[in-house]
C-alpha cells in the first residue's frame, strides 16, 4: 500500500515521501482460500470415484454386498434378542432368528442386483438370430449368487459368534448325562431346567452352577462352528484366488466379457428407447402446434397486421441436425415403436457387425454425446 507524502512548513523543513507499507495476509482469508482448495480437491474425488462406479456395473454391486454387510452388522448389534425359554418354542425362536433374516437379507441382494433380472431376462429369452449360451448364464448365476450371499453370511457368522441364538435353539437337546448336576433331578425337571437356561434371570436357575455349565457349553460349541466357516470360506476365497491363474483363462475371460456386454447392451438399449422417446414427444408437439396454424387463421385468431407470408413456418424434421439421430427419426409411428420392442425382444440381431457395415459410423461413442447410444445400438434393432 502506498501511503502520501507529508511535509512540515518553514526553513529546513523536510518532506516524509511516500514508502511502500507490506500487510500480512488476512488469516481468516487463508484460512477459507486453503478450506476451499480442500473443498476443491474432496470433489474431485467424489467425482472420479462416482465417474468409476458409473463406469463398472461390478463395482456399483460390490458397493451395494459390502453396504448391506455393513447394514446386517448395525441390524445384529441393535437387535434385542429375548428367547422365550419354553421347551416347545425354545427351538422354533432360536433356528428362526438365526436363518430367516439370513433369508430376508439374500432376496434383498438378489432384488437390489440388476444381473439377477439380466440372468433370468436372457435365460427365458427367444433365441431368435442370436444362440443362447449357457456358460455365460451360469458365470451370472455364480456372480449374483456371490454377492447375494455376503450379507446372510454376516448375519449367520456373528450369530454363531455371539451363541445367542444357537443356546436358545438347543438347550433342549444338550445330553443330561454330561453334567454332574442333574443327577437327582428327574426328567420332567431336567428338561424344564434345561429349557430356562438361555434365560439367566430367571428364578429357577438364577446363579445356578449347571446353568452356567450348559450355557458356556453351548456358547463355546456355536463360536467353534462359527470360526470353523469363517476358516472354511477364507481358505476357499484363497485356493480360488491363488489357483485360478494356474488354469487356462480363455473360457472365464469370454464368459466375463460377454455376461457384461449382455448388461451393457440392455442398458444402452433402455437410454436409446429413452432418447428416442423424448424426440418422439418433441416432434409430436411441434407438430400440433404447426397444424394448429391453419385451424387458428380459418378461426381468425392468428395475430393481426402479419401476412401469412410472414408467419413463422413449420418446424423442420432435423432439430438438431445430426446424423446421429438418423436412425431414430426414422422410427416415427407407433406401430414401428411396437413392431421394434417386439423384434428386440423375441429377435436379438446377431452379433456380427460385418453383417451391416453401413450402420456403423467410424468415431460414434456412446459416451460422446446423448444421440450417440441410439446410435450404437440401432445396427441391432432396425426392422
Amino acid at each position: 500500500m502506498l501511503t502520501e507524502a507529508k511535509c512540515s512548513p518553514g526553513p529546513g523543513a523536510g518532506c516524509i515521501w511516500p514508502v511502500w507499507e507490506i500487510h500480512p495476509p488476512h488469516p481468516g482469508k487463508a484460512a477459507n482460500r486453503q478450506r476451499s482448495t480442500q473443498a476443491a480437491a474432496v470433489m474431485d474425488r467424489f467425482r472420479m470415484l462416482f465417474q468409476n462406479l458409473q463406469s463398472s456395473s461390478e463395482s456399483v454391486m460390490n458397493g451395494i454386498c459390502l453396504l448391506l454387510a455393513a447394514v446386517t452388522v448395525k441390524m445384529y448389534s441393535s437387535f434385542d434378542f429375548n428367547c422365550p425359554c419354553l421347551a416347545r418354542y425354545n427351538a422354533l425362536y432360536g433356528l428362526g432368528l438365526l436363518l430367516t433374516p439370513p433369508l430376508a437379507l439374500f432376496l434383498c441382494g438378489l432384488l437390489v442386483n440388476r444381473q439377477s433380472v439380466v440372468m433370468v431376462e436372457e435365460w427365458r429369452r427367444p433365441a431368435g438370430h442370436r444362440k443362447k449360451d449357457l456358460g455365460i448364464i451360469r458365470y451370472m448365476c455364480s456372480s449374483v449368487l456371490q454377492r447375494a450371499l455376503a450379507a446372510p453370511m454376516v448375519w449367520i457368522l456373528l450369530a454363531l459368534l455371539d451363541g445367542k441364538c444357537f443356546v436358545c435353539a438347543f438347550s433342549n437337546s444338550v445330553d443330561p448325562e454330561k453334567f454332574l448336576d442333574f443327577a437327582n433331578m428327574t426328567p420332567s425337571q431336567v428338561q424344564l431346567f434345561l429349557a430356562k437356561v438361555p434365560c439367566k434371570e430367571d428364578e429357577m436357575v438364577k446363579d445356578s452352577p449347571a446353568r452356567k455349565a450348559v450355557s458356556r457349553y453351548l456358547r463355546c460349541l456355536s463360536q467353534a462352528i462359527g470360526w470353523s466357516i469363517t476358516l472354511l470360506l477364507i481358505v476357499v476365497a484363497f485356493l480360488a484366488r491363488c489357483l485360478r491363474p494356474c488354469f487356462d483363462q480363455t473360457v472365464f475371460l469370454q464368459r466375463r466379457y460377454w455376461s457384461n456386454y449382455v448388461d451393457l447392451e440392455q442398458k444402452l438399449f433402455d437410454e436409446t428407447c429413452c432418447e428416442h422417446a423424448r424426440d418422439f414427444a418433441h416432434r409430436c408437439v411441434l407438430h400440433f402446434f404447426a397444424s394448429m396454424q391453419s385451424e387458428l387463421r380459418a378461426l381468425g385468431l392468428h395475430r393481426g397486421g402479419i401476412p401469412e407470408s410472414q408467419e413463422l413456418p413449420e418446424p423442420p424434421e432435423d432439430l438438431d441436425g445430426g446424423s446421429g439421430k438418423a436412425h431414430l427419426r426414422a422410427i416415427s409411428s407407433r406401430e414401428q415403436v411396437d413392431h421394434l420392442l417386439s423384434t428386440w425382444y423375441s429377435s436379438k440381431p446377431p452379433l456380427d457387425l460385418a453383417a451391416s457395415p453401413k450402420l456403423w459410423r467410424p468415431g460414434l461413442n456412446h459416451r460422446a454425446s446423448i444421440a450417440a447410444p441410439g446410435t450404437k445400438l440401432c445396427h441391432q434393432v432396425d426392422v
